[in-house]
């Protein structure tokens, strides 16, 4: 199953949509909605809203008090320490150390899509979405799209990346754009295309971005392989270069300086500056889609493989986690460690916790996540 914005619209393992279509269940959230024009300060509120809401699968571990219908895309602390969780369809919900909120912004969705968070230098959170840029400031919520010059057709941001002087990277359906705070100013990529693109979305779509120690930018397209730009040069990287799959899905620069890149049909590589490794065309690892690389505090990287659970890579050795090692489902949706070194895991069938050896319900070790 490609892990994009329109999940069950593609590629689906078979056994998945038959539980899809065999196993809809339902389960009651409190649900506690705050506005835009709402400040920082804490609400003296009416009892939370009590609202059923359908779940894809049956939800074995938490789903945040029945906020989360489908998955955590995206998990986020910032320096406050409050917790963020992108959803896939059931927009941004907090937890502020008191209350565990589902955040409702004037005019927009409140079933969007939340594909990237990043933290800017001040402390602004912002969120790349189905509807555009979303900021917030520690106070109000402020979203900017077509409106401010957001390219393409409709306003989902997928690639979204803070650099070294504060400028921030956007990758939307219709293209790269810098935003400077006010509006977006269109960025344009080299036009080379490989022979016969994949594309999923848009040939002009850049999914993911990061900037490496060298300040190096990295844009992942869709379909198209993967571009560099450095001091206003470009280098394209494909198959011909090494890459396993011109249709990338996730990058990474781990501490050492490597390069980790997960694709959808050529599985996991690393890329140390001059060489690729192959670890799935290798067969160290299985699983041919891979994507969600997230270096934790110890310099381990973590990544999921479609259908075959978590791989932890310790700089010598894989591991391999399935559900023998606690997941509900080999199908992992996103990765993140907290302050407290604790991993988040979310998935189709709710939220766990690694505790060192095994996976566990979330609730049962942050209990507000209940």
């Amino acid at each position: 199953m490609i892990n994009i914005g329109y999940k069950l619209i593609f590629k689906v393992p078979y056994i998945l949509l038959v539980l899809l279509l065999l196993q809809i269940s339902s389960c009651t959230g409190k649900v506690k909605e705050k506005s835009i024009n709402d400040n920082a300060k804490k609400e003296v509120s009416n009892e939370p809203l009590i609202i059923k809401q359908n779940t894809i699968f049956p939800q074995i571990h938490t789903n945040l008090n029945g906020m989360v219908r489908q998955f955590v895309r995206i998990f986020h602390q910032d320096r406050k320490g409050n917790y963020w969780f992108g959803t896939n369809g059931d927009g941004i919900i907090r937890y502020d150390g008191q209350t565990l909120e589902k955040i409702t912004i004037a005019g927009v969705s409140s079933h969007i899509r939340v594909l990237e968070i990043k933290e800017d230098k001040t402390g602004n959170v912002w969120f790349g979405t189905s509807d555009g840029l979303i900021k917030y400031d520690g106070k109000k919520f402020r979203t900017f799209s077509k409106k401010e010059g957001l390219l393409g057709e409709n306003e989902e941001i997928w690639g979204l990346t803070i650099d070294k002087n504060g400028l921030i990277w956007v990758g939307s359906i219709g293209g790269v754009s810098h935003f400077d705070g006010e509006k977006f100013i269109p960025f344009s990529l080299p036009y080379s295309m490989v022979k016969n693109p994949e594309h999923k979305l848009s040939d002009k779509l850049v999914k993911k971005i990061i900037e490496d120690k060298r300040g190096t930018i990295w844009l992942v397209t869709d379909g198209n392989g993967i571009f560099k730009y450095n001091k206003g040069e470009f280098t394209h990287l494909t198959t011909k270069h090494g890459l396993t799959d011109n249709n990338t899905a996730d990058i990474l620069e781990d501490s050492q300086g490597n390069i980790w890149i997960g694709t959808y049909y050529g599985g996991a590589s690393k890329f140390d500056g001059k060489t690729f490794t192959n670890f799935t065309k290798d067969g160290i690892i299985e699983g041919i889609e891979t994507y969600n690389f997230y270096e934790d505090s110890k310099g381990d990287v973590w990544f999921t493989a479609e259908g075959y659970g978590v791989y932890r890579y310790d700089g010598v050795n894989f591991t391999q986690y399935t559900t023998k090692n606690g997941l509900t489902t080999n199908v992992v949706q996103s990765i993140f460690e907290d302050n407290k070194g604790q991993l988040w895991f979310g998935t189709w069938q709710g939220i766990c916790i690694f505790d060192g050896e095994k996976f566990v319900n979330a609730k049962d070790i942050e209990p507000w996540t209940n």
